[in-house]
């Protein structure tokens, strides 16, 4: 597993070992190769940051939820906590790494000083030009991929080795070609060898969801006749296959790669084009940047002995914060607030209803203590004479001539949320943003109440200007009231008897058709009134 814990630090790289983890609470992911998402699955179920490429790549294809992926633009700064009441943060910025897709190169910087990890990649001269990198900034810490770094490896320049593959290919003309790849790379070589040679490149269906994504040129397909290049997984060539394809049609077989591979076939070649960095690539990349340290991405492979010379003076061990250490020494397994407030600060939230059933509306306006019965009398009595509450109506209405909307102002801070008034005073209240994270007892205490309901009158006028408003009346003192139904036919299902019935009406274990029958209960006991009412 390449991957690092980044010591003194919450931040973990290409780690996805919880159990060893460790103090580890802000997780990186350079690339998707397999080699750097060991122990990564659709159970990883911590906040994960990477490029927007690498984000859909990895819900794709290891259906890590969306939930945990945070995709950050490359080329940009973004600044992130490192604890949990926001003293602390870091400011990370994506490079493009010239590996594969999506991937990149991280830069951190904080109190930790300033830590490059340049995951997998093959180094350009162009990257020393990359604004975060211009500005000659000390580098403290290198995480440098050494795959390469062997002085004893000569290998040729990305342009170089496709060369190489171009004048191979011409070599044979009639022949069909099989280019041996992993699942992830190499793409823009493909695209070059379509351009060279005016050819279609045939690809699996997943490859080429991929370049379309990418936004390569036209010069893909599926069809497996369609072009002389194919495009194929690299384990795929062997001997066997090779004698199967030339029984077909003439074909040769290319493996761009640095490794060292045996050829099991006249007709296999092995090209030394890499995605990895070169041994004197890497010398330079070093010398211009003269980190303090350097430190091996791939452990097996020792290198910071080749770089001595480019080194700048040796820091301090850093000091960590407090309240990054609190932030680190918390339980992982826990919900971190940091989370929450990350999430809520990302995005709005959807909107959530809280139901109150007409009892608790009329307790809270009614300080007399009033029996039952007596508030359905003063509710009647008060349908034809109370003055509207809210004077601001909105022209939209939810059902046609059946409910309206209003816009009223809630606590003490007067900002205004969206109150839908319902039949026999069911209010239906949706919560404000800032309300999603509070619980009931908070919102008591700041004064705004268990739903944030404006408190009017004790006599019971609110319960009966939600009736007047539910019935679709411009006005209270309208004389088409008694004209409207309490449940008009059309709205009679029994969805809709079910949505118009409080909540704390139903009483617990009881089964689906006790409910159905609490519920009709209810609703005859309402229509009951009603025709009593219209008899007096």
């Amino acid at each position: 597993m390449n991957g690092v814990l980044i010591p003194h630090t919450p931040i973990a790289v290409d780690f996805w070992s919880l159990r060893r983890a460790g103090s580890a609470r802000l997780f990186f992911l350079s690339h998707m190769h397999s080699d750097h998402t060991v122990g990564l699955s659709s159970t990883w179920a911590r906040p994960l940051y990477c490029s927007p490429i690498t984000a859909f790549l990895l819900h794709r294809h290891l259906q890590v939820s969306k939930r945990w992926i945070r995709a950050l633009e490359v080329g940009e700064s973004h600044v992130l906590p490192l604890d949990e009441i926001g003293r602390e943060t870091m400011t990370v910025t994506l490079m493009d790494a010239n590996h594969c897709p999506g991937s990149v190169m991280f830069l951190f910087e904080g109190y930790f000083g300033t830590i490059l990890y340049t995951g997998d990649f093959r180094f350009t001269p162009a990257m020393l030009k990359e604004p975060a990198l211009s500005v000659g900034k000390q580098i403290h810490t290198l995480y440098l991929d050494n795959t390469n770094c062997n002085p004893a490896l000569d290998l040729p320049s990305q342009h170089e080795a496709a060369q190489q593959i171009v004048a191979l290919i011409r070599k044979h003309p009639q022949h069909d070609v099989k280019i041996g790849l992993y699942s992830l790379g190499k793409e823009s070589l493909l695209e070059q060898l379509a351009l060279e040679f005016q050819t279609w490149v045939v690809l699996s269906p997943r490859r080429l969801e991929l370049v379309q994504l990418l936004g390569l040129a036209d010069v893909f397909t599926v069809e497996e006749k369609a072009g002389r290049i194919h495009a194929v997984n690299h384990t795929e060539i062997c001997h066997s296959a090779m004698l199967r394809w030339n029984q077909t049609r003439p074909t040769i077989a290319i493996l761009p790669t640095s490794r060292k591979i045996h050829s099991s076939h006249p007709n296999i070649h092995i090209v030394p084009y890499s995605d990895h960095s070169s041994y004197l690539e890497l010398r330079a990349f070093v010398a211009a940047l003269k980190p303090c340290q350097v430190l091996p991405i791939v452990s097996r492979q020792p290198c910071r002995d080749y770089f001595q010379d480019s080194l700048g003076p040796r820091l301090p061990v850093p000091l960590v914060p407090d309240s990054v250490q609190q932030y680190m020494s918390a339980s992982s397994s826990k919900p971190s607030v940091l989370c929450l407030l990350e999430r809520k600060l990302r995005r709005p939230r959807t909107q959530g209803v809280v139901f109150e059933s007409p009892e608790e509306k009329a307790d809270r306006f009614q300080a007399d203590g009033d029996s039952k019965k007596a508030k359905n009398e003063d509710l009647s009595g008060n349908l034809e004479k109370q003055p509207s509450l809210h004077p601001l109506r909105t022209k939209k209405q939810l059902f046609p001539d059946r409910c309206s909307k209003q816009a009223v102002p809630f606590s003490e801070s007067q900002k205004m949320v969206t109150v839908l008034t319902a039949p026999l005073g069911l209010s239906v209240h949706l919560r404000s943003p800032e309300e999603e994270f509070l619980p009931p007892e908070t919102g008591e205490e700041i004064g705004g109440g268990p739903h944030l309901v404006p408190r009017g009158d004790n006599d019971g006028t609110a319960v009966s200007r939600n009736l007047c408003a539910w019935g679709g009346q411009d006005s209270p003192q309208s004389p088409s009231s008694k004209a409207v139904p309490l449940l008009a036919p059309e709205f009679s299902g029994l969805a809709l008897k079910y949505l118009l019935t409080p909540l704390n009406f139903f009483q617990a274990r009881f089964s689906s058709r006790g409910f159905d029958q609490q519920m009709e209960k209810y609703h005859k006991s309402l229509l009951k009134c009603r025709r009593e009412h219209s008899l007096v």
